[in-house]
């Protein structure tokens, strides 16, 4: 039995009794904590990006830059050295390397230890000059660039399939709101141009990242780089150029200018925040389509299978725009935790950021990921439902309408005053009739029957018609699309190859 119970004992004090010895069971799966955000929601790349394999990889990558440039720069390096632990950057002995941290309290040191049981020629040389935040935070840098990159994929491909809703809507009337109460009319491709625009702005924030993103480089203990200036005999030069060489390895055109220990972790808040962006612009887009769902105007896809309700079977709930604005809040969330590790740095470093970061910035780009794949699933199986909409217009339209008739009678000889006192009454009336009976809007009806407004009884229908209230929503919708949105795919057209059906995991 697996279940151990006490006499009179409740459900919530029964306790579980897994019969399987504690060294033989596999704690990945049930009895060990494990994100969401990797197992429910993050595509397998981004993941990748800050699993462990690729973090200790490049720490591995790293010492392998710097011995490489040393050896350039004439410090005593063998290429049988460089060899050695070329061949070992995958041959991670994590065991070893957890029995060494635990003894010497330094996760660093202890893969530099691990590192050189695997090669061990090359054990002498490896970190040779550096500092643990040497190899920490350009790998750190290194990831941040290459998730930057993943994030740029998934926005572009996002943008082009939003940018489908805008164009292919952009003349449909539909009710615009503000305080969500009635306003003016506007178009389904205008409203969306709204939600686009903001994640071109994301875009152009991503972009603007990933080309000034500097590597830390090789700047020493408190960033004066005074060990390699000793190395190289007070050779300011080399050391200059051992700062670009070890970054160029990396695939980085440049190293920040000047540093403590660690990097500045204003970077960390810049890029949070440009994360943060793209998370409030899918919230808001969600919202909307939540409300819109309500009003039945349009519907996110839904499952042959999908289930809305355990209880309530014929419920169809916006599951993944409820979603994103779950997973978007999160993300705003976690900005100020980096405005804060920021903020609390003690002169060239303090470690008080270190357990922090190892999940801040991971989850921001994790959870910004996953928004990415559930936006552009929704928005690629968007279903909008121009009855529902064109019903909702003809119930407000007429009383947006009014001013127009009333110019128009005004212009045929008609007394302004008396037309303006009879539309009011009119319009009282139909309001009395939809909000305490529940009628249709029967104001035009209405007006037909008052030969005060005989001269545009011909008209009504003419008067009546949307388009005419949309005011210039067609052509900034297009516009927009051309001139800012099709020039920015067009620049990115590489990375729209990649694009395909988005599969959600759940």
């Amino acid at each position: 039995r697996n279940w151990i119970t006490d006499k009179g004992s409740t459900i919530a004090q029964l306790r579980w009794h897994n019969p399987i010895p504690s060294t033989k069971r596999n704690f990945a799966m049930s009895e060990k904590y494990s994100h969401p955000l990797t197992t429910r929601y993050a595509s397998d790349e981004m993941s990748k990006i800050w699993s462990d394999v690729t973090k200790f990889s490049t720490w591995r990558k790293i010492w392998i830059a710097l011995a490489t440039a040393e050896k350039e720069l004439g410090l005593p390096i063998e290429q049988k050295q460089l060899d050695q632990m070329k061949a070992n950057i995958y041959n991670i002995d994590y065991e070893y390397a957890k029995v060494q941290e635990k003894k010497l309290r330094h996760d660093v040191m202890s893969h530099i230890h691990t590192f050189g049981k695997a090669c061990p020629d090359a054990a002498p040389i490896i970190h040779l000059g550096a500092t643990s935040c040497f190899i920490t935070d350009n790998t750190e840098l290194t990831q941040i660039k290459a998730a930057l990159i993943e994030i740029q994929k998934k926005l572009v491909i996002f943008i082009d399939a939003l940018k489908e809703i805008v164009v292919k809507y952009k003349d449909m009337p539909t009710l615009g709101f503000t305080h969500y109460q009635p306003a003016q009319l506007t178009t389904v491709g205008k409203r969306a141009s709204l939600w686009l625009q903001d994640f071109v702005f994301d875009l152009h924030e991503i972009n603007r990242l990933i080309e000034t993103l500097p590597f830390r480089g090789v700047k020493g203990t408190t960033g004066t780089q005074a060990s390699y200036l000793a190395l190289f005999n007070g050779d300011h030069k080399k050391v200059k150029e051992l700062d670009a060489k070890v970054a160029a390895l990396m695939g980085f055109t440049k190293t920040i200018p000047v540093s403590g220990q660690t990097y500045t972790r204003k970077i960390d808040f810049q890029v949070c925040s440009a994360l943060s962006g793209i998370a409030q612009s899918a919230n808001k887009m969600a919202n909307d389509i939540r409300l819109l769902m309500n009003l039945r105007e349009c519907e996110e896809p839904f499952g042959k299978n999908q289930v809305g309700s355990s209880a309530m079977a014929y419920k169809r709930n916006p599951m993944r725009s409820e979603r994103v604005c779950s997973l978007a809040r999160y993300v705003i969330s976690l900005t100020a935790n980096t405005a804060h590790t920021h903020a609390t740095q003690w002169f060239e470093r303090t470690l008080d950021d270190s357990a922090n970061r190892r999940m801040v910035i991971p989850e921001s780009f994790l959870g910004v990921d996953s928004i990415l794949l559930i936006t552009t699933n929704v928005v690629s199986g968007l279903v909008v439902w121009p009855h529902v909409i064109n019903k909702r217009v003809m119930e407000a339209l007429p009383f947006m309408a009014t001013e127009n008739i009333l110019m128009a009678c005004v212009k045929e000889g008609g007394n302004r005053q008396d037309l303006h006192e009879a539309i009011r009454e009119h319009s009282m009336e139909a309001a009395k009739v939809m909000k305490e009976k529940g009628g249709e809007c029967d104001l035009l009806e209405r007006i037909a029957k008052d030969d005060n407004f005989k001269a545009v009884h011909h008209m009504l229908k003419d008067i009546v018609n949307p388009k005419l209230y949309v005011g210039r929503s067609p052509e900034q919708a297009a516009e927009f699309v051309k001139n800012e949105v099709e020039p920015l795919l067009k620049k990115h057209a590489a990375l729209l190859k990649e694009k395909g059906d988005v599969q959600l995991k759940v």
